[in-house]
């Protein structure tokens, strides 16, 4: 992308927050929900969530999860806690998970469609990655000079899903045994009936989903590729950004959340329409490096970004944004639009 910033528009002060979904948030981002999230780090999700709880932005928690509802609701017990679900093949589960996120007080559901079965994962597969992780001479030889990793592996509650009752075999494997293909809108609308609060479908890859969910009467839509782990050749969901705004209207509520790894990554996707965006990979690459300090300072520098990028550009609020101040390249072609401004890649 190319930001195009205005000269001579004083913005000593920048606001960066945003309403979304019914509640503040003091930054335009969130943490995206993680499975596996204790395998970075043992404080896992916990730090995630108590990060988020100071930092004054939403927390969502997976149904791969390492730790469960009650647990996150207890480290953010004051803030914005969201819930991210999958439709298992057994139904139940997803409806008692539910119900167990809307007691908890969380306010937010994603209802998440683009897994009906699990993507084709080949590192995972090759590096023999699984859920509970298995001690391999590979890993034992890596961990040999690292007595840290052994007394956290030790000494720490049993690295599994929080939230489901048995575990085993490969991620691809899990997932699969728990995805189910046949999910339809019958099912959203099922558990619209069980879910008090705002309810947002995450997956969205195209301009038609789009148009048909907010005709549904979702409260959002996430357009998001699955961080590139579920179908290959999905579309950016930056690139699609910008139509999908255009089709849908102003007041039908748009995040995005994959490849976001710098502030202004997320002020550029505010300019092309987005209402919210989420953070995953930048959120665990804190969490690796210092636990809930790691996380924190993840929080610290992406806000600081936003503001630096904010500046820079001549704004004073995130309102002020608009689809002038970002050109979108593909290979470093600018994107061209036709006479009637769709998008043309």
């Amino acid at each position: 992308m190319e930001f195009h910033p205005g000269i001579l528009r004083p913005a000593p002060s920048v606001d960066t927050s945003v309403d979304i979904l019914g509640g503040p948030s003091a930054l335009p981002f969130g943490i995206a929900p993680t499975g596996f999230t204790r395998l970075m780090q043992t404080e896992g999700e916990v730090a995630g969530a108590g990060a988020a709880a100071a930092a004054g932005i939403p927390f969502t928690l997976s149904t791969l999860g390492t730790t469960s509802i009650e647990g996150v609701k207890a480290a953010n017990p004051h803030g914005r806690n969201w819930f991210q679900l999958y439709v298992m093949r057994d139904r139940e589960i997803s409806y008692e998970l539910t119900r167990r996120a809307a007691a908890a007080g969380f306010d937010t559901l994603q209802f998440t469609v683009d897994t009906p079965v699990a993507g084709a994962r080949l590192r995972d597969k090759r590096n023999g990655f699984s859920i509970p992780p298995q001690l391999t001479l590979g890993t034992i030889i890596n961990a040999i000079p690292r007595p840290w990793w052994w007394y956290d592996f030790l000494t720490t509650p049993k690295l599994e899903f929080a939230s489901l009752s048995t575990t085993g075999g490969t991620v691809g494997e899990l997932l699969d045994a728990a995805m189910d293909p046949t999910i339809s809108y019958d099912d959203l609308a099922v558990i619209r009936d069980i879910w008090p609060g705002k309810i947002v479908i995450k997956g969205v890859q195209n301009v038609e989903d789009s148009m048909r969910l907010r005709d549904a009467g979702v409260d959002g839509i996430v357009l998001s590729n699955h961080g590139g782990r579920q179908l290959d050749r999905a579309p950016i969901p930056f690139h699609l950004l910008p139509e999908v705004r255009r089709a849908v209207g102003d007041d039908f509520t748009v995040m995005v959340d994959t490849g976001i790894m710098n502030g202004a990554d997320i002020v550029a996707a505010v300019a092309l329409g987005a209402d919210f965006t989420l953070i995953g990979r930048a959120y665990l690459y804190g969490l690796m490096a210092g636990g809930r300090a790691g996380v924190d300072r993840t929080i610290e520098i992406l806000r600081t970004e936003i503001e630096r990028t904010m500046r820079l550009l001549g704004v004073a609020s995130l309102a002020e944004l608009e689809p002038s101040h970002v050109t979108q390249l593909t290979r470093l072609v600018p994107v061209t639009r036709t006479a009637s401004d769709a998008v043309v890649r």
